[in-house]
Parts: C-alpha cells; sequence; structure tokens
C-alpha cells in the first residue's frame, strides 16, 4: 500500500473509531462530534473528504443510536464546523486546535439550540424574545460538558496522530 493510501486508511480508521465512541456510555454532551469534525478538516487533504468521512461516520453511529427529529440541524452545526476546521487548521498546532475547538463547542451550542428553539414548534419553547432566552438559558448545564468533550476529543485525536506519525513515516504528509 503507497504512502497516501495508508495516511488515508488511518485518518479513517481515526474517525470511523471516534464516532463509535458514542456508543460508550458517557455525560450528556460529551461527543467526539466537533472533534471529528475538526479533525477531518484539518488532516484530510483533499476537501471533499473532510467532509464526506466524518458525515458517514456519524451517520453509522447515528443509525446505530437512533435518529431524532432535530438531527438536520445536527449535521448543519456538524457541516459548519467542518468548514471552520478547514479555514482554521490549514496549520495544526495546540492553540489552534483548542481555538478551532472552543469555537465549534460554541458554534455546535449556538445552532442546535436555536434548531431546537425555531423547530420545536413551539413544543418547548415559544417562538419569543423571552422563549429563546429560556431556551439558551435551560441549555447551559449542557455548554460545559459539550466544551470538556471537544476538547477532550481534539486531544485524542490530533494528539494521538501526532504519535502515530511520529512512528510510522508512511503517515507522514
Amino acid at each position: 500500500m503507497n504512502t497516501q493510501k495508508t495516511r488515508f486508511a488511518a485518518l479513517v480508521a481515526l474517525v470511523f473509531a471516534a464516532a463509535l465512541s458514542r456508543l460508550l456510555p458517557h455525560p450528556p454532551n460529551f461527543s467526539p462530534i466537533a472533534g471529528i469534525a475538526l479533525f477531518g478538516a484539518a488532516y484530510f487533504s483533499e476537501k471533499r473528504w473532510a467532509l464526506v468521512v466524518p458525515f458517514l461516520a456519524m451517520l453509522l453511529s447515528d443509525v446505530i443510536i437512533g435518529f431524532h427529529a432535530l438531527m438536520p440541524v445536527v449535521y448543519v452545526a456538524f457541516a459548519a464546523i467542518v468548514w471552520m476546521g478547514t479555514r482554521l487548521l490549514k496549520q495544526v498546532s495546540l492553540p489552534r486546535a483548542a481555538g478551532a475547538s472552543l469555537l465549534a463547542s460554541t458554534a455546535f451550542f449556538v445552532l442546535t439550540n436555536l434548531g431546537v428553539w425555531v423547530f420545536g414548534e413551539g413544543i418547548y419553547y415559544p417562538l419569543t424574545a423571552a422563549g429563546l432566552a429560556e431556551c439558551f438559558t435551560m441549555a447551559l448545564p449542557f455548554f460545559g460538558p459539550t466544551i470538556a468533550g471537544d476538547l477532550f476529543f481534539v486531544t485524542v485525536m490530533f494528539g494521538g496522530f501526532a504519535l502515530l506519525q511520529r512512528s510510522f513515516a508512511a503517515l507522514r504528509a
């Protein structure tokens, strides 16, 4: 197997392993979603794979976990994080990865909670300014675990791949 195919296979394996970690018991919102999106954006040399591979990995894990009415919002947020990652992580470094992780956490929080407010059809929160404020206020306890999960998975994925690159020349770009 040539170097490029070996690297691609390793990246795919890491993304799918992270997505499948969603099946393990974990605190609410402590998940690899942003880590997967940012990792794909940073390391797949062809940017179409930066979206396609993580998207397929997420879809596979969601088939097993189950779907819910707001899945389209989650996938839009996921695509937005991939896009941000392609812009912010052209050069991978610890400060860039940490900053992208925090930005991804915030984007996911904002987009998904806007989705709950808008597409909840008034079931959860009224479509008023007060309803929007209540929606975001009620979501605040989940923001900390989102940040922690994103930082954890970004650290594991980016750090793990850096260690693999040091050990296996075929994985270096």
